[in-house]
């Protein structure tokens, strides 16, 4: 009997983890070298579209300590500079918080003009920093790519999350 409740402790933490998980494998994805240079530039912002859906929809498996944490491992894995990535996942995801309430209700439509907004905030900000460690302005064209590939790319890892949350993350 005890063996059957440990089986479900084990599944649940695992269920738990799906969020993460999930958001480590698009890191993963974000920072694996491409064949064309050309295509590097305008990689979307897939953590930042992670982090997100999960502070919307469930905080409770995102919370702001893992969130800064995969800040600074993706600030490692990119070689950029460290606790950027972090104070930008930290700010949209308190901008999120800020508003869960409401997001958590909208529509479809809703959520992806706030998504819109808080991309928006982030990739200028990064564009910013960059442009201040450059010591110059840099050219805004491919965060401007960037930006319209993570707005294009977020219906389809939002529904990807959705079916994700329902199958892994389902009330028992």
């Amino acid at each position: 009997m005890e063996r059957v409740g440990i089986l479900q402790r084990l599944d649940l933490l695992a269920r738990g983890l799906a969020p993460l998980a999930i958001t480590f494998l698009l890191m993963l994805l974000s920072v694996t070298p491409l064949r064309s240079p050309e295509v590097a530039p305008v990689m979307p912002a897939l953590v930042l579209t992670s982090v997100y859906y999960w502070a919307i929809f469930r905080p409770d498996l995102m919370p702001v300590w893992l969130v800064f944490v995969l800040g600074v491992l993706h600030d490692l894995l990119v070689g950029g500079p460290l606790g950027l990535g972090a104070a930008l996942l930290l700010t949209a995801y308190f901008a999120i918080a800020a508003q869960r309430r409401f997001f958590a209700h909208a529509t479809f439509a809703m959520l992806w003009v706030g998504f819109v907004l808080v991309a928006a905030m982030a990739l200028a900000v990064e564009w910013l920093a960059g442009s201040l460690l450059a010591g110059r302005l840099v050219d805004p064209a491919a965060t401007l790519l960037r930006y319209a590939a993570t707005i294009a790319a977020y219906p389809c890892l939002a529904w990807l999350f959705g079916r994700a949350q329902q199958a892994f993350l389902r009330v028992a």
